[in-house]
């Protein structure tokens, strides 16, 4: 279904998200990096924002657990462009992950697009390592998310991480190899914003064809009426002289262009990645009533019909014998009794999935196969279920 919607004043969307969706922490940050020994020990520089009590570099998380959200830059721009991303995000609880990673005139999107989902893994693995800063902060939930050539780069990732939950992108860019195509494979809710006056990645090369290629059964497109490219993130200069090349120009501020992606983003989030339904009538309120967009759906976001309403269900295992040489036994207990559509995902200290084991019943048997002596880091998890995770050792 299609709606267009005639802009009238964007302070009607701010007055509801504000009774809705307050603001809650301080933002946190920290700059790392990881390795990825799958290609060569590849370095993964990131810059991280996420809940505090007390704004600042370096300080502790906030009490909680948190979704990850990964997103990717546009080309040659630097991560300190969507300031205007993380202070209005985080607040509402997420933990955001900037990777630094392909700056240069001639980028790889390929590898972009793995360094994006190779982060979603190494936060989860933070999550379990005792002597992270986010121990026991990072829920099972994530999102890739990007702007430009890093929003077709999430399209990209999707493929190298079966665990995301959900994929957002901002003007994205056709990339090489194309996102278009990637998105054929791509069954995950998403949502797609495009500028209505877009020069440099024009909607209907770009955001429109990867909308329609999506085989998610629940997507959504948001084209903002006289928006721009570049007017996504804040100004920079490179992205500011691609754009005064072309035509048109945008007819709207960037202040009104980013409020309405915060407006639509944050309960769209909150939906997907914290099982909040509320937000998701929310959205569905604000999309409707929204200034300034054309949108396009196939579902409806509600608590009729989604994911927030379920009471989850809590699982709890026992690992014997564990450290373990050649095999060991996970026994698995559901407080419903029942174990389907889970799984059982290994990872290692870099945070690089290596074992994705379906569960079909309360005890499976973990062989070591060809994994090499050291610490790992599990997670059981399924559909409406609240996971468990912990650590292994394999002798």
């Amino acid at each position: 279904m299609k709606k267009r919607l005639h802009f009238f004043s964007v302070l009607v969307l701010t007055f509801f998200l504000s009774k809705s969706f307050s603001q809650t922490f301080q933002v946190g940050h920290v700059s790392t990096s990881f390795t990825d020994p799958s290609r060569s020990n590849r370095s993964i520089t990131a810059e991280i924002y996420y809940p505090a009590n007390t704004a600042g570099n370096n300080v502790p998380i906030a009490s909680g657990q948190f979704p990850v959200v990964v997103f990717g830059h546009g080309f040659i721009m630097v991560w300190s462009c969507y300031n205007n991303i993380w202070t209005d995000v985080v607040p509402y609880g997420y933990i955001m992950v900037f990777p630094t990673t392909e700056t240069t005139i001639s980028p790889s999107h390929l590898d972009f697009g793995k360094d994006i989902a190779f982060l979603v893994g190494a936060m989860k693995a933070q999550g379990l390592n005792s002597s992270s800063t986010f121990y026991g902060a990072v829920t099972n939930k994530s999102a890739v998310m990007g702007h430009s050539m890093g929003g077709g780069s999430a399209f990209l990732s999707v493929q190298f991480d079966s665990s995301i939950t959900a994929l957002a992108s901002l003007a994205a860019a056709n990339t090489t190899p194309s996102a278009i195509t990637a998105a054929k494979n791509i069954a995950i809710p998403s949502i797609v914003f495009s500028g209505g006056n877009d020069c440099v990645a024009p909607s209907a090369q770009n955001q429109k064809p990867m909308y329609d290629s999506l085989i998610s059964t629940c997507k959504t497109f948001v084209s903002i009426t006289g928006g721009s490219h570049c007017q996504f993130a804040n100004s920079n200069t490179n992205c500011s002289f691609g754009e005064a090349t072309c035509t048109p120009s945008p007819t709207i501020t960037p202040t009104v262009q980013q409020g309405i992606v915060n407006q639509l983003l944050v309960p769209w989030l909150n939906y997907y990645l914290k099982n909040d339904c509320n937000s998701g009538t929310q959205f569905q309120s604000l999309i409707t009533a929204s200034s300034g967009i054309t949108s396009q759906q196939n579902c409806t976001l509600s608590c009729a019909t989604g994911v927030g309403n379920i009471v989850e269900d809590k699982l709890s295992a026992q690992i014997m014998p564990n450290p373990f040489n050649s095999e060991t036994t996970v026994t698995i207990q559901n407080t419903n009794g029942k174990i389907q559509n889970s799984k059982l995902i290994l990872y290692d200290v870099y945070g690089r999935e290596v074992i994705n084991l379906p569960i079909s019943s309360s005890t499976i048997k973990l062989e070591r196969g060809n994994l090499p002596s050291g610490i790992y880091f599990y997670k059981i998890m399924g559909d409406n279920i609240s996971g468990v995770s912990g650590k292994i050792i394999v002798e």
